[in-house]
């Protein structure tokens, strides 16, 4: 018998990686697999001890990335902070009830302007002295304070960013933001235990902001806010102790966890030089899952964005977290709110997240992202300071053109579907039914332009065919990339069979049809084919599924080819110049 004890591995170097990858690129170097992120930061394909940052030995220290309390959550545990459809006074708090009841752990929900115009007095009774508080007022704070009642039991943040509000809505009068800061200083007194003061970033990241921007925004938001009520004469320590950030937590899973760990560092490096004592350095941050990333066609996918971004918040150190029903685009309900609370409940229960402290300390990979992303947040947040503060780069329009040239690099990605987007602009279901009526959204969405192309789409039923060269084997491939191709844009395809083209394009009621086959075929018969097809049908539009070498292609066009879809093409651009053509009308969303 072998003893495992006198087994050993032998060990490898970087370099012996390095050559075995290469080998196994087939002549590609290593390089080859970096890739770049919308922050600018380059991705390796392998991070070992050698990118190894010195961090701190256990969180609630040095410079807060690793978390706000040295025991994580196992002493402080995040709060179910999902927001709570309603209806009138009465069905919020039966439904805030119901929620507690299920694992709902704060008392979170949209302040609309409805809500107070029957009320006298705003009262959650016990659930308010029991449960913290989880609101972004949006404009309504001053209003919420007014018809609040039991100010020294409540504890949480309701809380108001002025900022945000000019950024989303275009314009915030000076006597609003004067009315704010007289708001928050009279609020200290009322709430002595409450956050009032709010900096708010989901309205950039939801503009397509990347995560150095958010956090640069982010630091220069609080910093604005800090200076303002200093002048207004509050002490720095109680201004801390009055302030949460709410950040948007989107798809990229590494880039967030390193995002949240990154603001701790940005905001605790602020604060030392502010003076501050450590104790009221460290941050308290309330997420929630992305509207960004989300769709309305094929809604359940959104079960698993929502997922992998809750998961990404928890692990960043999160203190409230609300995690987006998969249907609120279309409009919530009880089954899709309590499938959004449990997905919190399963990372506490069952994936034990709250007994774990820092689980993504110490990672190679997490920490250099960190990192680099704390550096470059810096210099963007030392350029809005340079340009005179996050109010001015908002009047002069800079910040807003900084976002706009990533949310065109992101939309360049799924128009050429270099970035997927699973159900939109690939692998769509066609047959799939949605409501006719959606919540009407104020801010961008990176599905949007496609969703648009597909409900346009819905009453024409627009359909290509698919005249198929060879045997199956031979055109399945490029036939089957079609088909994914044409339904990110709602066009259904119709293919042939054993018939001849031309007896398959007369018992076909479209116009518009597309060769598929191979590179090989195209040469051998090809020509032939299209030829003697667009003779008999010059009223027919043909495509070519694949890109013929550039000195081939004038000819496929000269012999009657519209054009050339592989998949290099843009997706977007393509279907609706198709569906155009179609005439096929979609409202302009890119």
């Amino acid at each position: 018998m072998v003893d495992l004890r006198d087994q050993f591995f032998p060990s490898k170097t970087e370099l012996d990686w390095k050559e075995k990858a290469e080998e196994s690129l087939k002549g590609k170097s290593i390089e080859s697999l970096q890739s770049p992120t919308y922050e600018n930061i380059t991705l390796k394909p392998l991070y070992s001890r050698v990118d190894e940052k010195k961090v701190s030995e256990y969180p609630g220290s040095s410079d807060y990335r690793r978390g706000a309390y040295p025991l994580g959550y196992v002493t402080n545990g995040w709060k179910v902070a999902g927001r709570v459809s309603y209806s009138t006074m009465e069905d919020l708090k039966e439904k805030l009830t119901a929620a507690i009841d299920k694992g709902q752990t704060a008392l979170s929900f949209e302040v609309t302007k409805e809500l107070f115009e029957s009320l006298k007095e705003f009262s959650l009774g016990e659930l308010s002295e029991k449960y913290p508080f989880a609101i972004n007022t949006k404009g309504l704070q001053a209003a919420l304070f007014a018809n609040l009642t039991n100010g020294e039991k409540v504890t949480g943040y309701i809380g108001e960013d002025p900022l945000s509000l000019l950024a989303e809505e275009g314009s915030i009068t000076e006597e609003f933001f004067v009315g704010w800061l007289e708001n928050i200083t009279h609020a200290c007194k009322l709430f002595p235990n409450l956050r009032t003061i709010l900096i708010d970033t989901t309205t950039y990241h939801n503009n397509g902001a990347n995560a150095v921007q958010e956090l640069g925004i982010a630091a220069a938001e609080a910093v604005h806010y800090v200076q303002e009520l200093l002048d207004k004469g509050m002490e720095l320590e109680e201004i801390l102790s009055k302030m949460i950030f709410q950040f948007s937590v989107g798809s990229n899973f590494f880039m967030e966890i390193a995002k949240l760990r990154a603001a701790r560092i940005i905001w605790n490096k602020i604060m030392e030089a502010y003076g501050a004592d450590n104790d009221s350095r460290g941050m308290v941050i309330a997420a929630e899952t992305s509207t960004f990333t989300k769709t309305i066609y094929d809604p359940h996918v959104n079960l698993l964005r929502s997922g992998n971004e809750a998961f990404a918040a928890v692990l960043g150190g999160i203190q409230y977290l609300h995690v987006l029903p998969f249907d609120e685009l279309t409009g919530s309900n009880a089954f899709s709110e309590r499938i959004a609370r449990n997905t919190q409940l399963i990372l506490k229960e069952e994936a034990h997240l709250k007994k774990v402290i820092d689980p993504a300390g110490g990672s190679w990979y997490i920490e250099e992202l960190t990192t680099q992303l704390a550096e470059k947040a810096w210099e963007f947040f030392q350029q809005i300071e340079a340009k005179g503060g996050i109010l001015e780069v908002l009047k002069s329009g800079w910040l807003q053109e900084q976002i706009s040239s990533v949310y065109e690099k992101r939309k360049q990605d799924i128009f050429t579907r270099k970035q997927s987007i699973i159900g939109t602009n690939v692998y769509v279901n066609l047959d799939e039914v949605v409501p006719t009526e959606t919540k009407p959204l104020n801010t961008r969405r990176l599905a949007e332009p496609y969703e648009e192309l597909r409900k346009a789409a819905k009453d024409k039923s627009p359909v290509m065919g698919m005249i198929c060269l060879g045997e199956l084997k031979q055109y399945k491939a490029r036939l089957d990339f079609m088909k994914g191709f044409l339904a990110a844009g709602g066009l259904k395809t119709v293919e042939s069979g054993t018939e001849k083209a031309e007896e398959f394009m007369i018992n076909q009621s479209t116009k518009y049809f597309c060769l598929c086959g191979t590179n090989e075929q195209y040469e051998a018969i090809g020509h032939n084919i299209i030829n003697e097809l667009k003779a008999n049908f010059p009223d027919r539009v043909f495509y070519l599924a694949g890109l013929p070498e550039n000195d081939k292609q004038a000819q496929w066009i000269n012999e009657g080819i519209q054009g050339f879809i592989h998949v290099k093409s843009n997706c977007y651009e393509t279907l609706a110049t198709i569906l155009s053509e179609m005439e096929v009308k979609a409202d302009a969303k890119a």
